[in-house]
């Protein structure tokens, strides 16, 4: 399984242990929450969602109510589903992992938007790893500029320091939160720079967001 797919079975499992969903729902929380999958194809959920149900950690079941009822007459009810209890045990167990993949751009955005449900020495290894991968990013783009200064245009530059002052920004972010779970505060709402709000250069590696709208060709929504 590739790390896009692992990342994406991880969001569907954390965001149907909050509550059973249909296909479009789920879409809609991938790509209004969860700022990671804003430029994600739609046609990956469905074999998606068919894995983890083969898997044992979802059950389909048949919509019931207005909501869950296909807005054209002689359509089926939406499916929806719902995590098992196979499913909740296999999303604590990746929500416990703390190894090098938790600290990745898309990985550590996921983590992060799950971190309400993740317990606090957990939280407290992915945040340190973070900031570990980013400083040392920082210090690699630093040695690099300084090679390469000369020889860069000054619109090359320009772009050059802003990468490396986004990196610098989610590193403060990053400390301003460690500081917290060390003191033991709740966190209240995420500071400036956050994985949900960094900018879209690619210089912090969130997913640069797409300038295509879901297009209305999308798999026939009846099936999930």
């Amino acid at each position: 399984m590739s790390r896009r797919s692992g990342i994406l079975e991880f969001a569907v499992l954390g965001l149907l242990r909050e509550s059973p969903m249909h296909g479009y729902e789920l879409r809609k929380r991938l790509n209004t929450s969860l700022g990671v999958f804003r430029a994600f194809s739609y046609g990956t959920l469905y074999p998606c969602l068919k894995t983890l149900v083969a898997n044992g950690w979802l059950i389909e079941e048949q919509g019931t109510g207005p909501e869950a009822t296909a807005p054209l007459a002689g359509r089926r009810a939406k499916i929806v589903y719902r995590l098992t209890a196979e499913g909740k045990e296999h999303f604590e167990e990746l929500l416990s992992q703390t190894g090098p993949d938790a600290y990745e751009d898309e990985s550590f955005a996921a983590r992060f938007a799950f971190f309400g449900q993740t317990s606090r020495d957990v939280r407290m290894r992915v945040l340190e790893g973070r900031r570990s991968r980013l400083e040392e990013r920082l210090e690699k783009m630093r040695a690099s500029l300084a090679r390469t200064r000369e020889r860069l245009d000054d619109y090359t530059l320009e772009l050059q320091r802003h990468g490396m002052e986004s990196v610098e920004r989610e590193v403060r972010w990053l400390n301003e939160l460690i500081e917290s779970e060390r003191a033991g505060r709740d966190l209240k709402g995420s500071a400036p720079g956050g994985p949900a709000q960094q900018d879209t250069t690619g210089a912090t590696g969130v997913l640069p967001r797409s300038g295509d709208e879901p297009r209305p060709d999308t798999p026939d929504d009846t099936a999930t």
